[in-house]
């Protein structure tokens, strides 16, 4: 499977702009700029798409991991925090909140575990990755 999505950028790096698209067309010509990555200008930028996509592997591979060991969540809820300094992301956090019923809080954390080496998107990044379990 490929999945594809494509930039253009016109101008300058500090003055210029661009737009993303990607395949499903959820992007489509999405605006991004200086002022969007590095200010609060509006668009979006690389880093809060790698974050929204850590975020929704991590947490789609989490769910088949509580499946193979027996569980089924009510529900998870992911957050991920990018940390990008000195031109290169460092770090990305992840904090999830699950409901499993059955699960005991030591069973989670190890699947948690699990799902953050694991995750297609974990293994993708050249960055510390850590992660925080919540039990509901």
């Amino acid at each position: 499977m490929i999945r594809t999505a494509s930039a253009v950028w016109n101008g300058s790096g500090k003055e210029g702009n661009g737009h993303l698209s990607t395949q499903s067309g959820v992007l489509n010509q999405t605006q991004y700029s200086f002022s969007s990555r590095f200010e609060n200008g509006i668009g979006t930028n690389p880093e809060e798409l790698v974050a929204a996509a850590h975020s929704g592997c991590f947490t789609m591979k989490l769910s088949f991991v509580l499946g193979e060991a027996g569980f089924t969540p009510t529900s998870l809820e992911t957050s991920c925090s990018i940390t990008f300094e000195n031109g290169v992301v460092s770090k990305s956090h992840l904090v999830v909140t699950g409901v499993v019923p059955g699960i005991s809080k030591e069973k989670f954390e190890e699947c948690v575990k699990n799902a953050e080496q694991n995750c297609p998107i974990s293994k993708l990044l050249n960055a510390a990755i850590s992660s925080e379990a919540v039990l509901a």
